[in-house]
C-alpha cells in the first residue's frame, strides 16, 4: 500500500524504534513507516489501519510492538478473535500486563463476559498502573451489563477515581460509563448529573456526553442542510400558490412523461446504589 512521502518512520515512539533495531536497517524503516500509518488511520479509517498493520506483521511478526499494533488494528475492526491472538503473542514476548484490560474486552466482544470478569479478578490487575486499573473497571462494568447485571455494573464503577475532582485522561470515560449505567437503570436525575460532570472533564471530545446531556434536557439539534431544504421547499410551494404553476426541471419532466433518456483532587460524594 502507498505511504505518503512525509512519513519517515521517525514519528513512532522511541521504545518501538529500539525494538525495531533488531531488524536490518531498510526493513526496520519499512516496518516503522507502516506502523506510523496504523497510528494515523486507526481512529478515522480502521480498515486502512488494519491493512497497514497486516503489512507490518508480514514483515516483522517477531517484534512485540508489531504484534500489539496488529492487535489494536484488528480490535478497531471488531475482529476480536484475531486481536486477542495478537495481544497474547505480544504479551508472551514482553511479559508485561499492559494489554490485560483490552484482552478482557476482546473476551466480551467474543460473547464471553464471564471470562472478562474472571480476568478482572486476576492477580495481573494488581500489577497495572492506575490508568490500566480504571480501564479494567470499565471492562468489568461492561461485562456486568452484558450479563444483565445493571446494578452490579453501577456498583463496579463506584470508586475513588470516580469520586475524585482531579481530571485524569480516564475521568471523562469513567463518568460517562457511570452516567450511562444510571440512565439504563432509570435513574435519570443522577444520570444527568454525571453526564454533566463528564462534559466538564471531556476536554478532547472523547465521548458524546454533551449530546447525551442535551438529549436529557430536551434540546433538539436541527441539521442546517435539512433546514435549508425545508425553507427551499416552502419557498417553492409559495411560488406555486402565487403563480399557479412552476415548470419542472427537464429531467423531472422527462421522468414523469416517460420520454427521457434511460457524524485531582478532592472528592465528590458518589451516589451509592
Amino acid at each position: 500500500m502507498p505511504i505518503p512521502d512525509d512519513v519517515t518512520g521517525e514519528e513512532i515512539d522511541k521504545d518501538v524504534r529500539q525494538e525495531l533495531q533488531s531488524l536490518p536497517k531498510g526493513l526496520a524503516e519499512d516496518v516503522s513507516r507502516n506502523l506510523v500509518m496504523v497510528a494515523r488511520l486507526i481512529d478515522e479509517d480502521p480498515e486502512g489501519a488494519y491493512a497497514y498493520a497486516k503489512i507490518a506483521l508480514r514483515l516483522a511478526s517477531r517484534v512485540a510492538a508489531v504484534r500489539e499494533a496488529a492487535g489494536f488494528a484488528a480490535y478497531a475492526n471488531q475482529k476480536f478473535s484475531e486481536a486477542l491472538a495478537e495481544f497474547r503473542a505480544a504479551r508472551r514476548m514482553t511479559g508485561g500486563v499492559e494489554l490485560w484490560p483490552v484482552m478482557a474486552d476482546c473476551e466480551r466482544g467474543l460473547g464471553r463476559p464471564e471470562k472478562a470478569l474472571d480476568m478482572a479478578g486476576a492477580p495481573e490487575v494488581q500489577k497495572l498502573d492506575k490508568a490500566g486499573q480504571v480501564e479494567m473497571r470499565l471492562v468489568a462494568a461492561g461485562a456486568r451489563r452484558d450479563m444483565g447485571q445493571l446494578e452490579a455494573a453501577i456498583v463496579t464503577l463506584q470508586s475513588p477515581e470516580l469520586a475524585s475532582n482531579s481530571v485524569q485522561p480516564w475521568t471523562a470515560r469513567l463518568r460517562y460509563a457511570y452516567a450511562d449505567a444510571l440512565l439504563a437503570a432509570g435513574r435519570e436525575g443522577e444520570a444527568r448529573e454525571w453526564f454533566a460532570k463528564a462534559v466538564e472533564s471531556d476536554k478532547d471530545g472523547s465521548t458524546d456526553a454533551s449530546d447525551r446531556l442535551a438529549e436529557l434536557d430536551g434540546v433538539e439539534f436541527v441539521d442546517a442542510l435539512v433546514e435549508d431544504e425545508d425553507e427551499t421547499g416552502t419557498e417553492l410551494e409559495t411560488k406555486v400558490e402565487d403563480e399557479g404553476e412552476v415548470e419542472a426541471p427537464k429531467a423531472a419532466r422527462a421522468s414523469s412523461d416517460g420520454e427521457g433518456d434511460e457524524e485531582d483532587g478532592s472528592e465528590d460524594d458518589v451516589p451509592q446504589s
